[in-house]
């Protein structure tokens, strides 16, 4: 089979997706975000994988789906690379650590912490799971020019969901608390799943890969006795993430003003 043609996992052939590439965790979220699109269209959609295929001042712009986790994300990198993906962004959820950031914020990831088993199939643990500078730069423009509370900065890839929400009745307990509370001591933004898998892929794919995300909650708040208001609205991220690709493909075009 020529994988070129038709990758196994997203069931997306050559034509079917753009260069440039948003990418939410969840499925039910690409709807959404390809309204922001111009002619946007359902093209494939297998296991966690949802595609949408739509044009954003001209150029070819797709939604896909990672699901949850480092895995299924590192496959939508591969496969959509084998397509001639070079520009992706992450549009996700999070839920804070430090205290500065508020339910309802949006965090850029300038890295991550590796803390995810995926990122080690492609490089020692030694290398830094970077973003792209220039997708963080222009991330960081959007969110100001769109007048949101943004932070920008490190981020936590983790594997298990339960293994920060119900530390306790893991038998590993001591060794996620005191990484926790390293991470936190270090200044690290939020916690996530997929930014680390992303990133590593990325620099191994050689593409540009990079992250923004709703702040869902922020435990650590809570904890702390300050105010933690659930929200889930995740427009601004979305918003941010459709700015910022916009002027990726002016700069790439030679004509951002």
């Amino acid at each position: 089979m020529d994988y070129r043609l038709f990758q196994y996992h997203i069931a997306c052939r050559s034509g079917d997706v753009g260069k440039y590439v948003l990418l939410p965790g969840n499925p039910d979220r690409c709807g959404e975000i390809a309204a922001f699109l111009d002619d946007a269209k359902k093209v494939a959609q297998n296991r966690e994988f949802t595609t949408y295929t739509g044009y954003l001042d001209g150029e070819m712009v797709s939604v896909v789906s990672t699901g949850i986790g480092g895995p299924s994300a590192a496959i939508a990198i591969e496969e959509l690379a084998a397509l001639d993906a070079h520009t992706f962004i992450r549009v996700g959820t999070c839920g804070g650590m430090a205290l500065s950031v508020n339910a309802g914020d949006i965090v850029i990831a300038s890295s991550s912490v590796r803390y995810d088993g995926t990122s080690r199939e492609y490089a020692p643990i030694e290398f830094p799971a970077v973003a792209d500078f220039e997708v963080v730069t222009e991330l960081h423009n959007a969110a100001k020019q769109l007048g949101y509370n943004f932070h920008v900065g490190v981020v936590q890839s983790k594997d298990s969901f339960y293994g920060q929400h119900s530390p306790k009745r893991m038998p590993v307990y001591e060794e996620l608390r005191y990484k926790w509370e390293a991470w936190k001591r270090l200044g690290v933004l939020a916690s996530e799943m997929e930014s680390a898998a992303l990133f590593v892929a990325a620099s191994a794919l050689h593409v540009r890969c990079g992250t923004v995300l709703h702040v869902v909650w922020n435990q650590e708040r809570r904890a702390a006795g300050m105010d933690d208001l659930e929200n889930h609205d995740t427009e601004p991220a979305i918003r941010t993430a459709v700015e910022a690709m916009r002027r990726l493909i002016a700069s790439d075009k030679g004509s951002l003003t």
